[in-house]
């Protein structure tokens, strides 16, 4: 009998991706979803979290459990009710799950939660980050510690727990890079900021068969910084965006101003370094990364 693999978020960009490696692999796929959709061989249950509501029977039979829900942190501009929205909808919904398993006295086999390498802070230079650094104190620091506090709930209850602290993720489906690819398509290519910020970033491929490791795996437990190394900055990941598309870069670098003119406090997200090795990937770990180079990762997302 297929073991099951719940996932919240699994409609997402990370999830949907997982999904297909999961399926490819014989495991049962069930999502929580705040609204009851048909997806081809994926059991969909419904929950709202503000209500505390889980369908019956998601959470049965649960052998590992994939925590991806959260408000996307560039999606919108950051007023004051979307700052709740963002920390609410990554911590509220974990919890829910926690306070369930233990009523039904369930107990998965391994917990793995999406988590950020803003943990560190929204821009902290050239200040090089690994697991053991201590977090940072703005906003959306703040978001991925109570996240991570949140997840210590499964923990609690004798599970083991994995957190994933995931930089850029490199897709054509999503994110990041169709939108820092789409000027340059055109032959508009051009850094953002001083361009000197150092992005960490990991191919989709990559970050799901993270998960399905941390999932299947015994001696995973704890943080780990999801991301492939070395970092890039903005201006040469810029420039590789220019070549795997076979485009010229000439237009001078974006403006810092221009940029919180537009976006506001949320430009943090794009203005930002974050300079994260994946430390105890490397040292305790013997995971292969199938696109450790950034131009070929770039290469394969920007390929369609």
């Amino acid at each position: 009998m297929a073991q099951k693999v719940l996932i919240t978020g699994g409609t997402g960009l990370i999830g949907k991706k997982l999904t297909t490696f999961l399926l490819k692999k014989g495991y049962e796929v069930a999502y929580l979803t705040r609204k009851k959709v048909n997806i081809p061989s994926v059991t969909v249950y419904e929950w709202d979290v503000k209500n505390n509501y889980i369908e019956a029977g998601a959470l049965e039979n649960t052998d590992y459990l994939i925590h991806l829900a959260g408000a996307g942190v560039a999606d919108e501009r950051w007023t004051e009710e979307r700052k709740k929205e963002i920390f609410s909808s990554r911590t509220d919904s974990i919890e829910l799950i926690a306070r369930k398993f233990k009523e039904l006295n369930i107990k998965p086999k391994s917990f793995v939660s999406a988590s950020g390498s803003s943990f560190y802070g929204e821009d902290t230079g050239d200040l090089q980050h690994t697991e053991h650094s201590p977090p940072g104190k703005d906003f959306l620091s703040k978001v991925t510690i109570e996240w991570e506090k949140a997840a210590d709930q499964i923990a609690a209850l004798g599970v083991r727990t994995v957190k994933l602290r995931t930089g850029i993720v490199l897709s054509n489906d999503g994110g990041a890079v169709p939108k820092m690819a789409q000027p340059a398509k055109f032959g508009f290519g051009a850094p953002l900021g001083s361009g000197k910020q150092w992005l960490s970033w990991i191919h989709i491929d990559d970050l799901c068969a993270l998960y399905i490791q941390c999932m299947e795996n015994e001696s995973w437990d704890g943080a780990y910084n999801a991301v492939a190394t070395p970092p890039a900055t903005n201006e040469y990941f810029t420039k590789l965006i220019c070549k795997a598309l076979d485009k010229p870069q000439w237009l001078p670098n974006v403006p810092a101003f221009a940029l919180r003119l537009t976006f506001g406090e949320m430009a943090n997200v794009v203005l930002g370094s974050n300079y994260v090795i994946n430390q105890r990937i490397q040292d305790e770990t013997d995971f292969q990364y199938q696109f450790p180079d950034l131009l070929d990762a770039l290469k394969d997302v920007l390929k369609n």
